[in-house]
């Protein structure tokens, strides 16, 4: 269960393609060889109203959230997030270069106690197709 989920502010649609970052995302997930692909799901949420900072409608934000379930160590997480963050800031780079804006990415830990799920997505992503 790598659910990530991404809130931005609405004034990036002219400055970058969200289908690609979120197609960025879910490639370093992959790619850090600890999640399931068929558990991997990364979704953009536009957020047409905000307020950053001094209220300047130039800036802007990406705030990622990754809600994983239990049994990974503290290092195979960290190494994780910071494989999936710099795939992700790496991409923003552009947009950091062409105007002020923010980036955040926090990880979070459901209890498997309190975490329901059904999913017959695994057995249609195969390891042949993960990257496809």
């Amino acid at each position: 269960m790598p659910h990530f989920t991404l809130e931005y502010s609405g004034n990036l649609d002219a400055r970058l393609d969200i289908g690609k970052v979120v197609e960025v995302v879910r490639k370093a997930a992959v790619e850090t060889g600890i999640f399931p692909v068929g558990g991997i799901r990364v979704r953009a949420v536009r957020c047409e109203h905000y307020a950053i900072a001094d209220g300047n409608p130039q800036l802007g934000f990406l705030a990622m959230v990754l809600r994983l379930g239990e049994g990974r160590d503290l290092a195979t997480r960290k190494k994780a997030g910071e494989h999936v963050f710099k795939a992700l800031s790496s991409y923003l780079d552009p947009v950091f270069a062409g105007s002020k804006f923010a980036l955040s990415f926090d990880m979070q830990i459901n209890d498997k106690e309190m975490s329901w799920k059904r999913n017959n997505i695994h057995e249609a992503a195969k390891p042949e197709a993960v990257h496809g």
